[in-house]
């Protein structure tokens, strides 16, 4: 019965979104205006409530409403199925906002994300707080209607072009460090914000060290409740690990086993004559089995975060998701041979792979790296019992740590 009310909802919803497109696209119409048209009628994230931009549907059902605007060769429908479209603005910060923001930051931030007017960044990470997330020492201090700001952050992604960032901050030092931590959304075109460029061993610089010096944070701009901010940022990583282990998603066509933005494993088998090997044959079978539980695995861990809990399932997609990547890199380079050790412009192929290969790294450490998630997943999926941790009850400012690096002049930690 189950099934055929979800499916007579999926195909309702098919329905209704080839009647609405019929009346309204039009491929002369101004992209903004269109764009404008598509969130205003909750196409761009049908899955989120109808005061806020979408529809109320089953998330489940937010691939039909990209599926319909695809065929129409139509932009922006279904932004919220997990896609490569805007990950860290809607899939981790506009999911994050939308559960734990204030209605006036809501009305300040969904609709601009949902049109792409803004770039957003993650300021999680520190020097001394990378694995060991808890041990944060950016401090954010009340001032009247404002909270300001002031640390460093690292490995963050897209700093340089963001608007705003997802901050997560120190706001009581006597609480134990999970407990006195908040999370807040910091306007990053301000004084008081320096983001320096990480150059990466590809040579591009997608990763920026931030320094907050006194930058200012609106009071309304807490999400969730004052030192509960450890909850909050257990929803913005499942957002974020549930986009790293989809970030490729099943594969769509069954004749092609992409690595890479233009390099294809079944493609490049073929014309290094080892298509007819039986060991590649049984490597190109496994990464494409991978990639189709990988793509079923999201469903499932999605389908838990539309109820409004996170899924360790996440984890197991992140984690499978970065072996994936690192082993298409590796069999590129193998189906190569010698060629595959060349690197620039002269040869396409082979530097395809190799920046592949480079770029898997990413997955593997951002958003957790593969270390804890097999932690999360031996804990949470397998029962096993926790390390060991003599600090999880002491008062932050007690436990032995790292000097805070200080950032321009801004205060030491307590």
């Amino acid at each position: 019965m189950t099934v055929a009310l979800d499916q007579q909802a999926a195909d309702a919803l098919r329905a209704e979104v080839r009647s609405w497109l019929a009346q309204h696209w039009d491929r002369k119409l101004d992209p903004g205006a269109w764009r404008a048209q598509v969130v205003d009628a909750g196409w761009a994230s049908p899955s989120w409530p109808e005061a806020w931009y979408g529809r109320g549907s089953a998330r489940a059902l937010s691939g039909i409403v990209a599926e319909e605007f695809a065929r129409v060769g139509a932009p922006g429908g279904g932004l919220d199925s997990i896609s490569s479209q805007l990950p860290i603005e809607l899939h981790i910060a506009g999911n994050t906002i939308l559960a734990f923001g204030r209605d006036s930051l809501k009305r300040e931030l969904l609709r601009p994300i949902l049109l792409g007017e803004l770039r957003g960044c993650l300021l999680y990470s520190e020097p001394g707080a990378g694995s060991d997330l808890a041990a944060l020492q950016t401090r954010a201090e009340r001032d009247g209607d404002e909270w300001v700001v002031n640390g460093q952050k690292i490995w963050t992604t897209a700093g340089h072009l963001a608007d705003f960032g997802v901050l997560i901050a120190r706001t009581d030092w006597d609480q134990p460090k999970h407990r006195g931590i908040s999370y807040f959304v910091l306007p990053m075109r301000q004084v008081g914000v320096e983001v320096r460029p990480i150059r990466q061993m590809t040579g591009d610089a997608f990763f920026n060290e931030v320094f907050l010096t006194d930058a200012r944070i609106p009071a309304d701009h807490l999400l969730g409740d004052l030192n509960d901010g450890w909850r909050v940022l257990q929803t913005a990583l499942a957002h974020e690990r549930l986009v790293m282990g989809s970030a490729t998603g099943p594969v769509r066509d069954p004749r092609r086993l992409p690595v890479g933005a233009r390099l294809d494993l079944f493609e490049l088998a073929r014309r290094t004559g080892r298509s007819t090997d039986p060991v590649v044959r049984q490597s190109l079978a496994d990464l494409y089995a991978r990639r189709q539980v990988i793509g079923w695995n999201a469903a499932r861990a999605k389908a838990a975060s539309a109820g409004g809990t996170s899924s360790p399932a996440a984890s197991l997609g992140k984690l499978a998701m970065s072996r994936v990547l690192h082993e298409s890199a590796a069999l590129a380079s193998a189906l190569l041979g010698p060629a595959g050790t060349l690197y620039g412009p002269g040869a396409p192929d082979a530097l395809e792979a190799n920046v592949s290969s480079m770029m898997a790294f990413m997955n593997s450490i951002g958003g957790g790296s593969d270390q804890i998630q097999r932690n999360i997943l031996s804990e949470r999926i397998l029962g096993l019992a926790k390390d060991p941790a003599t600090d999880r009850d002491v008062p932050f400012r007690d436990v032995p740590k790292a000097p805070a690096r200080r950032a321009f002049g801004a205060a030491a930690a307590p």
